[in-house]
């Protein structure tokens, strides 16, 4: 079990750091776009068969390339933005994970902090489809509905609620701690 739990605190801080450096790459990307979109959209274009065309980041896609094999640098800059958003909500739900393990060493979870971490990463995850839905309504307002194609994952809807139960699971597993230490 000590071999699994410092696996699961490991990676949770490795997740974490890939999830933080992967938002800052996609932050640069979409300051690369905004700046210079003509020279990013020649060099996409260049790599497109070699890489394909969707655009992919935890169920919100985009097709990178219209019917004419264009990349459009708003596409793509509006994709950045909201990748920026959801790794970050990503990189926070390992954040929490990784603290949660680390305060529960040796000692019960059941403590506030812990809780209202878990609550964090239900909401956290909650928030990723509705980025995308965001950022899809706004692409197709600002580009027009048959300038893309966009779709988003729901999945971390169910995620999130499951997560925001067990936080309730935990608050009640913690009353319970504390009535029984109240009776010793």
């Amino acid at each position: 079990m000590k071999k699994f739990y410092k696996l699961a605190l490991t990676a949770s801080k490795i997740m974490e750091v890939i999830h933080w450096g992967t938002a800052l790459f996609m932050a640069g990307l979409l300051v690369c776009s905004l700046v210079n979109g003509p020279w990013l959209q020649g060099v996409l274009e260049q790599n497109v068969p070699e890489y394909g065309t969707v655009m992919s980041v935890y169920g919100f896609e985009v097709e990178a390339v219209d019917g004419a094999g264009h990349v459009s640098p708003q596409v793509l800059a509006l994709f950045s933005a909201a990748a920026v958003m959801i790794l970050s909500l990503m990189a926070m739900v390992c954040r929490n994970l990784y603290l949660i393990l680390k305060k529960s060493e040796g000692v019960t979870p059941f403590q506030p902090d812990n809780i209202r971490m878990v609550r964090e990463i239900g909401i956290f995850y909650i928030a990723v489809p509705f980025v995308g839905l965001a950022v899809s309504n706004l692409a197709r307002l600002m580009l027009g509905p048959d300038a893309l194609e966009m779709s988003v994952d729901y999945g971390g809807l169910i995620t999130g609620l499951v997560m925001l139960c067990l936080s309730q699971f935990f608050a009640h597993g913690m009353e319970l701690e504390r009535d029984l230490d109240g009776l010793m």
